[in-house]
């Protein structure tokens, strides 16, 4: 059995694209893995706290040494990061701002890249602590279309910093659906990112 923590970071509800192929994900999931647990956080409607002053002392504190207000300043970071490595796959749904992640998405990134808990920092230098036999989908919505190799790429800073940021804990096998040109072809688009989604599920 597999336990999969669902994510969207849309502002957006019905209109979403990415709220939208991203719950078919896990629709058509559930169908052909019915003893499969999923865990769903809302982060557009529902967003965690930036990354603060007091934030920044309790995580750099040993646990040991923190004081009470300090305890109570990291819990909830403690749970998003306890809720992330419960997981054994992800299914994130990110549309692009301005050529990267919304700040909804960047703050809950803040709250579980974590020294001590996600990563370490030894003589050996840095190393990511999550298993690294954990999956990880990402389906983004965007207004154009930023494949490699054609002039716009050099814009897309979204998908090189999820590789990065997360590959930097532990997870590099990550695949991307991108619902890209909604600008023109959002109907086009919808369909190829349903058909992207249908072969992942088979292979995933």
């Amino acid at each position: 059995m597999t336990h999969i923590l669902h994510i969207d970071s849309s502002p957006r509800a019905e209109r979403s694209c990415s709220r939208t192929i991203s719950n078919d994900f896990i629709t058509a999931w559930k169908q052909t893995h019915p003893d499969d647990t999923v865990a769903y956080r809302d982060l557009g409607h529902h967003p965690v706290p930036h990354v603060d002053e007091p934030w920044i002392a309790a995580a750099f504190t040993p646990p040991d040494a923190r004081t009470p207000e300090l305890n109570e300043v990291i819990k909830p970071s403690d749970a998003l990061v306890d809720e992330f490595l419960a997981a054994d796959r992800y299914v994130f749904g990110v549309p692009m701002y301005n050529f990267n992640v919304p700040s909804t998405f960047k703050a809950y990134i803040d709250q579980i890249v974590r020294v001590g808990r996600t990563f370490a920092v030894s003589e050996q230098g840095l190393k990511g602590l999550v298993d690294s036999s954990k999956k990880m989908l990402v389906i983004t919505a965007r207004g154009g279309s930023y494949q490699q190799g054609t002039p716009t790429a050099t814009y897309d800073l979204q998908e090189p910093y999820i590789r990065a940021i997360f590959g930097f804990i532990g997870i590099t096998d990550i695949t991307f659906i991108h619902v890209d040109n909604l600008n023109s072809a959002r109907d086009q688009s919808l369909a190829k990112a349903r058909e992207a989604l249908q072969e992942v599920v088979a292979h995933w």
